[in-house]
C-alpha cells in the first residue's frame, strides 16, 4: 500500500520590518549628562554657591583699597593708587611687634592646649559605655557653644567680680589682698583660654566622635584577647584610627592661627589690660572703624589673610612629607 506523500512545513518568515523593530535598542529616559541627571541636587547647591559668590568672592574686589588712598566720596576707582605704602606703614609701625606677640601667644594657647583638650574629651566620651550617661554628658558639653560671647563674657565678669565673685573670692584665699582679675594683664590670657575651653571644647568633639564611630570593633576584640588594657587599646587602635581626622583639623586650625576672634577679645579688653589684649582683629576694628583709616586697616586684614593661606599650604605640604593625606 503506497504511503501518502509527506509534506514538510516551511518555517514562517518574519517580515524584515518586524525583526528590525525588535532589535532596536530601547529609548533611554535619562540623559548621560550629569548636569541633567543630578539637576535636583544642583538646585540644592545653588544657595550655597550664591552665598560664597556674594559674601566671600565678590567682596574681594574691594580689597584693592589696601593699595589705594581710599576716599569714600571718590570711590574705589577714583581714589589714588599708592601701592605698598600701607603695608610698609603697618610693618614699620611701633605697635606691630606688640600686636604680633599678643596674637601668637593666644594662638599658641589655643593650638597647644584647647585643641588637644578637644581630642581628650572625645576619647573620654567614647569610653563611656552607659548610653544614657554618654548622651547626657554630650548634651551638657555642647550647650555652652550656643551661648554668645556677650553672655560668656558677662558670666566671666560675674564669676570674677571683685569681692562678690565666687571664683575671685576663692582665688583671693590663696594670696594676700584682692585682685581685679578682669583688668589684670597677667590674668587676661588665662581667662581667654578658659572661655575657649568651656565654650568650644565640647562642640569640637563632634567630628572626632564621628570618626571614632567608624573604628572597626573587631580590632578592639582582638586586642582584648591579646591582653591589651584600655590604655593600650586607645594608644594603639583609637588614636591611629582618627589620625587622619586630627591632621586635617590641625591644618585648618593652622590657617586660622592669626584669627584670635574679634568679639571675645574686644569684650574682654579694657584700658588696664590693653597692652596684652590688643591683637590684629581688634586693631583692624580700631583703625578702620573708629579712626576711619579704611585703606590701612584693609592692608592689615589682607596681610593676615595671606599669612593664613601660606600656613595652610605649608602645613599641608609638611603633612604629605610625613606620609599623611592632607586636605588637597
Amino acid at each position: 500500500m503506497a504511503r501518502p506523500p509527506t509534506t514538510t512545513a516551511e518555517p514562517a518568515t518574519t517580515p524584515a520590518s518586524t525583526t528590525t523593530a525588535t532589535l532596536k535598542p530601547p529609548k533611554e529616559k535619562f540623559s548621560h549628562s550629569p548636569w541633567v541627571r543630578y539637576r535636583s541636587l544642583l538646585v540644592l547647591l545653588l544657595p550655597g554657591v550664591a552665598y560664597f559668590l556674594i559674601f566671600r568672592f565678590w567682596p574681594m574686589w574691594g580689597a584693592q583699597i589696601a593699595f589705594r588712598n581710599y576716599v569714600p566720596f571718590l570711590g574705589i576707582q577714583g581714589s589714588q593708587w599708592v601701592g605698598w605704602t600701607h603695608f610698609v606703614d603697618f610693618f614699620t609701625n611701633p605697635d606691630f611687634p606688640r600686636l604680633l606677640v599678643n596674637t601668637l601667644i593666644l594662638a599658641a594657647l589655643k593650638m597647644l592646649i584647647a585643641f588637644p583638650l578637644t581630642i581628650v574629651v572625645a576619647l573620654l566620651l567614647n569610653e563611656i559605655r552607659l548610653s544614657i550617661l554618654k548622651r547626657t554628658v554630650q548634651t551638657l558639653v555642647y550647650i555652652p557653644h550656643f551661648l554668645s560671647w556677650t553672655v560668656t563674657v558677662s558670666l566671666t565678669a560675674l564669676l570674677f567680680a571683685i569681692g562678690t565673685g565666687p571664683m575671685s573670692t576663692l582665688l583671693d584665699t590663696f594670696q594676700s589682698g584682692t585682685t581685679n582679675y578682669m583688668a589684670d594683664p597677667n590674668w587676661f590670657r588665662w581667662l581667654i583660654l578658659l572661655q575657649w575651653v568651656w565654650k568650644d571644647t565640647g562642640w569640637g568633639t563632634i567630628i572626632f566622635l564621628a570618626a571614632l564611630a567608624g573604628v572597626d570593633q573587631e580590632q578592639y576584640e582582638a586586642a582584648v584577647i591579646d591582653g591589651a588594657g584600655r590604655w593600650a587599646r586607645m594608644w594603639h587602635i583609637t588614636l591611629p584610627s582618627i589620625q587622619g581626622t586630627i591632621i586635617v583639623l590641625l591644618i585648618l586650625r593652622t590657617g586660622e592661627l592669626l584669627n584670635t576672634g574679634f568679639e571675645q577679645i574686644y569684650l574682654m579688653s579694657n584700658a588696664l589690660n590693653r597692652t596684652v589684649a590688643d591683637v590684629f582683629d581688634t586693631y583692624v576694628y580700631i583703625t578702620g572703624i573708629q579712626q576711619g583709616a579704611y585703606s590701612y586697616s584693609t592692608a592689615v586684614g589682607l596681610s593676615k589673610a595671606i599669612v593664613g593661606v601660606v600656613l595652610i599650604f605649608g602645613t599641608n605640604w609638611l603633612a604629605k612629607r610625613f606620609g599623611q593625606a592632607g586636605i588637597f
